[in-house]
């Protein structure tokens, strides 16, 4: 039995702990921790709620768009706002932009090296290379000398011993299944989305003013709109909107989903990592208004335990529901053993870990700067894959027909979709879903403007001496990796608390007093474990989630320095 120790979990962020007990060739234990601390709910007390958007936009760098949609639709909720049509067709471009953006980046500069050997692509023949390009895609950057000039790039990289960012992966590793062709085609891609992935971001500096932190405005958006007028958002920066659209289109339909298949069909035996079973989603996205869930793109719901023949509702608002517990976490309730809904919730930090440096957790005390949130007392699963169950649970002919047709064409059963695999193709059939509604998106907004309605505002409560002494709301959205709240009350026009729970709060909670273990736990028992001190198969896993623990914990000492087990990049 060997304890396996990854800290930190880096590629995407650092402030991940893994713990794994392994015995014989698989995981029989796991702990997930979240290692540094965030005080967000803090720093925006006693703040105008008008502000605080811009404030908890700053958790992240990566999922800064949807935090702020979040907060805003919390204070609008609080106070019974109503935003114009124009505010929320550009609040869904927003969305589906960072999602289809996210979920690019995340595949090929995030996740893709989990599956894709970059040394072994300096075996790859680039004739053969481009002739299996061809095969899968229309995409231009195909020829037989692209990929030869690619395989020179990364051979000039690999002579000169400083790879950088790629020095402590594990090249050769036994867990890797693509051929070299297979492996020279993912690098070259990875490449393009380089240079790909900075244009979509244009559509938020059009609408937002800057990427990252747009901006965003409490009743519509920080959106001029005027076809006449050059200092504002014209008929140009529309159609520079619709142009980049279109290359998103392209750049899905013609690279991201043959490569996802094309990698698939290797690795579609490698079917662990399920996790939880439980599947989460707020729901989000709406065609109409947030308060008609029924517009939404994503339907809101709960399975639990992979039940796909019945959907159980969410109130994010009833108290019994969603709960957040310590017991295991670094933070102090007035009462250790209880679940408080957010608008009750407190954030009081109670380290009584080791002293850093350390060998090892507890797993029988607090263990992780991350709470344990559940839903009626279940550990829950959000994201891609919990989305399109729930989706698919609920009958939506769209998702429904894009999974049927996966798993056809993969040749898998529906259960093969509880997978670590299963959860990366849910996160390209999400880019495809989306990005094929960006463009309604847009002619939405484009139709509306043409109706003589450019209004993106409402200011009719704008003014505190309108709001009520007392005031609390909920604002939600279905970000990038799951089911976003934000939770505010406000007293007498300041804000006197707020709680975010977001996606990877869910998914990398810790065990709850019940012993109940988070997803990220869960999906990594009975993992295999090839070679101990190169845990690709354990990194796999986690990856596929898409953490973002800069938003899941709640500064870290100068005594805090972390200590590494194993080093991974």
């Amino acid at each position: 039995m060997t304890r396996i120790v990854v800290d930190p979990i880096t590629r995407i962020e650092g402030h991940l702990r893994i713990e794994a007990v392994v015995e014989g060739t698989r995981i029989v234990e796991a702990m997930s921790s979240g290692t540094v601390f965030r005080g967000i709910e803090k720093i925006v007390e006693n703040r105008d709620p008008r502000d605080v958007w811009a404030f908890v936009q700053r958790i992240c760098g990566v999922c800064t768009h949807i935090h702020a949609l979040a907060s805003i639709r919390a204070v609008e909720d609080a106070l019974d706002i109503r935003i114009p049509k124009n505010a929320n067709y550009i609040r869904n471009i927003m969305t589906a932009t960072q999602f289809v953006q996210d979920h690019v980046i995340h595949f090929y500069h995030l996740h893709g090296f989990d599956w894709i050997d970059v040394v072994s692509a300096l075996k790859a023949d680039p004739v053969q290379t481009s002739a299996l390009a061809r095969s899968i895609s229309s995409w231009p950057n195909s020829s037989d000398g692209y990929f030869r000039d690619v395989q020179a790039k990364v051979k000039t990289l690999v002579e000169s011993g400083q790879l950088g960012i790629f020095a402590n992966a594990y090249w050769g590793h036994p867990a890797y299944r693509l051929p070299p062709e297979a492996n020279l085609l993912g690098v070259a891609h990875y490449l393009d989305a380089l240079t790909w992935q900075k244009e979509i971001a244009k559509i938020h500096t059009i609408f937002g003013g800057k990427n990252p932190h747009p901006n965003y405005l409490v009743g519509g958006m920080a959106s001029t709109l005027n076809m006449n007028d050059n200092s504002v958002i014209n008929m140009e920066r529309l159609n520079l909107v619709k142009t980049k659209i279109d290359e998103a289109q392209v750049f899905v339909d013609q690279v991201l989903i043959p490569d996802i298949f094309a990698i698939a069909n290797f690795y579609k035996k490698d079917l662990f990592g399920g996790g939880v079973g439980n599947y989460l989603a707020y729901g989000g996205i709406p065609i109409v208004d947030i308060r008609e869930p029924d517009s939404f793109l994503f339907p809101s719901g709960v399975v639990l335990n992979r039940d796909l023949s019945k959907v159980l509702e969410v109130d994010l608002k009833d108290p019994k529901q969603i709960q957040e517990f310590v017991s295991h976490s670094w933070y102090r309730y007035d009462n250790t053993n209880a679940g408080l809904h957010p608008w009750q919730g407190q954030t009081e930090p109670a380290y009584d870990g080791p002293r850093p440096p350390y060998d090892n957790l507890e797993e029988n005390k607090g263990y992780s700067w991350i709470k344990e949130p559940r839903w009626q007392g279940h550990s829950m699963e959000v994201g891609p894959l919990a989305r399109f169950v729930i989706a698919y649970a609920r009958g939506n002919k769209e998702i429904k027909g894009m999974v049927d047709e996966a798993l056809k064409r993969l040749d898998l059963p529906i259960s093969a979709v509880f997978s670590t695999l299963g959860r990366t193709l849910a996160r390209a059939l999400e880019s495809k879903y989306l990005v094929n509604h960006l463009a309604g998106f847009y002619a939405d907004l484009v139709d509306n403007i043409k109706a003589g309605d450019s209004q993106t505002f409402n200011g009719e409560k704008w003014d505190p001496k309108k709001w009520p002494a007392q005031a609390q709301g909920v604002g939600f959205a279905e970000a990038p990796r799951g089911a976003l709240g934000h939770w505010v009350k406000i007293n007498n026009g300041k804000v006197s608390a707020y709680q975010a729970v977001v996606p990877t709060t869910w998914n990398a909670s810790p065990r709850d007093d019940s012993g109940q273990k988070g997803p990220y736990e869960s999906s990594l028992l009975d993992t295999p474990i090839a070679i101990e001190d190169q845990p690709l198969e354990l990194l796999r896993t986690i990856h596929s989630f898409d953490p973002c623990l800069a938003c899941a914990t709640h500064l870290i000492t100068p005594k805090g320095q972390e200590i590494a087990k194993v080093r991974v990049f």
